[in-house]
């Protein structure tokens, strides 16, 4: 027998005020539960080289550790907003939470590599309701007039997490262990479920009602799936049947998943969309700029600490500059791309990207910190506050308001894809060996961000000819609301381009 959802929770609950203690405790819960999430993504690079050290896996465990977590958030992301919308934000936000807990104490204890990647593939599908969940939570419960400022509340302080998470991952790491880098989520996701249950009232979409797509999630997860495992092991263990048989199951998935979305009534991506040339666009550039920034920040961790000798505090505190420079400025390029249009910070910026890129693959043993990676690091801070926020603004915009949501939700998804794909592919095209270590771990790093440098270039060159210089205006108060935007960067309520 199947549970019908009281009458109260298939609308929205009752709106709250800001300043209401039942608001604070909304936010409360939003914050720290996306927060978790996002803390967790930025501590781990800095733990990988002492994963290796006490696990093994070699390089390609590398790889996996990093790329298991992006695949299924990548690819679940789209399916959890809509659960969320179908079962239940608040529902689906503690269930994201209780997932994203357990498997963070799997991870923490995982006795070999194998079980840490397949923990950290579960952290995924955790992520996958939690990250959508915690701002539908805050659209669903505030008033209209207060939720532009909740969402700058939420941004400025998981900000703070993602600008305090390389700094305690690497203090975490030197002073205890790696394990603690995950099983500090414990304590933390144990208070968001506490308030949330406790807290946060339900929530469903009202005009819900239709099964979620759960054939078009398969699709793509078993295609990422199948595409990721062979490039990560054919070039580390060989091309064997096996490998080259998953790759070819991988490409029939991704290729039959447009094809299923045609035939959904609820698809995961209106595949509509992409009509716009401005959204087709800016998630190309989103592509490429994620792509190079993924693959960089993985291997210039790695350099720091396996060739620098940086402690892991240290190789955490280096690109520290690169958060401060974006929460300082993102705001602010966002409201002068709002004056002079998106397509000139977003074809430049890429560029500016690229130079810090290149500037980061310079770095070989026996360099400085001050003269060879901080410089890089500010020019990558300068370039990515330049690009991101009128970036996002632009995808928001160039769809109409009732597919915003899912518009976020795509252009999350493509950024966490960009990354998997870079992670797996680009140090196998530079030829990074799992024996390179020294100089040559470090002049195949420096392979590897030439190619990211020139990915970002290229995502200049698409923004130049997708992006339109000067449009209308129009709030995006909606924007990145339902399917969770983790741009901490973005602003609630900027004004943005919108497609003709």
């Amino acid at each position: 027998m199947t549970e019908t959802a009281p009458a109260a929770e298939t609308a929205a609950p009752r709106s709250v005020r800001l300043s209401e203690a039942s608001g604070k405790w909304v936010l409360f819960a939003a914050v720290l539960g996306s927060g978790i999430a996002f803390l967790d993504g930025t501590v781990v690079n800095v733990a990988l080289p002492a994963i290796r050290d006490d696990m093994g896996g070699g390089f390609s465990g590398l790889q996996w550790t990093l790329d298991a977590y992006l695949l299924t958030l990548g690819a679940l992301l789209l399916l959890g907003g809509a659960l969320g919308d179908e079962y239940g934000r608040k529902r689906m936000f503690v269930l994201g939470l209780v997932g994203f807990t357990a498997a963070s104490l799997l991870c923490g204890i995982a006795p070999n590599i194998g079980t840490l990647i397949a923990a950290r593939a579960l952290q995924g599908v955790g992520g996958a309701l939690l990250v959508p969940g915690s701002l539908a939570l805050i659209s669903a419960t505030f008033v209209e007039e207060d939720r532009g400022a909740a969402v700058g509340a939420w941004s400025g302080l998981t900000g703070v997490s993602i600008a305090f998470g390389p700094f305690l991952g690497g203090w975490l790491v030197d002073a205890v262990s790696w394990r603690l880098v995950f099983l500090i989520n414990l304590p933390l996701a144990a208070v968001a479920i506490w308030v949330a249950v406790r807290h946060v009232p339900e929530s469903r979409d009202p005009e819900a009602g239709t099964r979620p797509d759960f054939a078009g999630a398969a699709a793509v997860t078993i295609g990422l799936l199948g595409v990721v495992y062979a490039l990560i092991d054919g070039p580390a263990f060989g091309w064997s049947p096996f490998v080259i048989g998953a790759l070819v199951v991988g490409v029939v998935a991704l290729i039959a998943f447009p094809f299923i979305e045609l035939r959904q009534q609820s698809p995961l991506v209106p595949l509509g969309i992409f009509r716009s040339r401005q959204f087709s666009g800016a998630n190309l550039v989103t592509l490429t700029v994620y792509a190079g920034l993924g693959a960089a920040l993985f291997l210039v961790v790695v350099n720091l600490q396996t060739v620098l000798d940086y402690s892991a505090l240290e190789a955490g505190t280096a690109l520290l500059p690169l958060t401060i420079i974006m929460l300082a400025l993102s705001a602010r390029a966002g409201r002068l791309s709002q004056r002079i249009g998106p397509r000139l910070p977003m074809t430049i910026g890429p560029i500016i990207v690229a130079a810090g890129l290149l500037g980061l693959g310079t770095i070989g043993p026996g360099d400085r910190y001050v003269t060879a990676v901080f410089p890089s690091v500010v020019v990558l801070g300068f370039g990515l506050a330049a690009t991101v926020a009128p970036l996002t603004a632009t995808v928001m915009a160039s769809v109409k308001e009732r597919h915003v949501g899912v518009a976020s939700g795509v252009n999350n998804a493509v950024a966490r894809v960009a990354g998997l794909l870079a992670v797996a592919v680009l140090p196998a095209v530079a030829g990074i060996s799992a024996e390179d270590q020294g100089a040559d771990f470090s002049a195949g790093a420096g392979r590897a961000l030439t190619i990211s440098a020139g990915l970002a270039v290229l995502g200049g060159i698409i923004a130049f000819a997708t992006i339109r210089k000067a449009v209308p205006t129009r709030s995006v108060t909606h924007a990145s609301l339902g399917q969770g935007c983790d741009h901490p960067c973005v602003r609630e309520g900027e004004p943005a381009a919108e497609a003709a």
